[in-house]
């Protein structure tokens, strides 16, 4: 779920799904700590966020702002690098923007674009030619199985 005026939504599923927050604007996002416990303290008392558990791990922790979730803490698979922290912006398409991305000059991180459980959405990774990660986000679930062309 993501911060909005107009709230989350349910899914046909019975699911929660992130509000709407339009396309090209920030939807979720995610920060790595190499100490979940540490870190969950400093931002608690720095900027009031709240954290619930992520339901089967106890390495990820749901941020919570003012009763919304936000985005999610996690636990870093080794040392912290560019990709441990992920802001994710809302597309209309997801698999025409990976598209759009790679004939830019970036590319598709492995593994992505997927799904998201509960039928919320989709994800994807890419990586600007710079470098830099960057995350999107489809409301609506890909279409297909077939990962865009790269």
């Amino acid at each position: 779920m993501i911060l909005t005026l107009s709230g989350p939504v349910q899914s046909a599923g019975g699911q929660t799904l992130p509000a709407d927050v339009g396309p090209g604007r920030v939807a979720w996002f995610d920060l790595a700590t190499t100490d979940l416990a540490r870190s969950t303290e400093f931002y608690s008392q720095l900027l009031g966020w709240r954290f619930t558990p992520v339901q089967a791990t106890d390495q990820a922790v749901e941020i919570v702002a003012d009763g919304t979730p936000i985005g999610t803490l996690r636990v870093a698979d080794g040392t912290i690098s560019v990709f441990n922290g992920v802001v994710y912006v809302q597309v209309t398409d997801l698999q025409a923007a990976c598209r759009k991305a790679t004939a830019l000059g970036g590319t598709v991180a492995a593994g992505f674009p997927f799904d998201l459980p509960g039928g919320i959405g989709a994800i994807a990774l890419v990586v600007d030619p710079g470098g830099h990660p960057l995350g999107l986000y489809s409301r609506t679930p890909l279409r297909s199985t077939q990962p865009p062309a790269r």
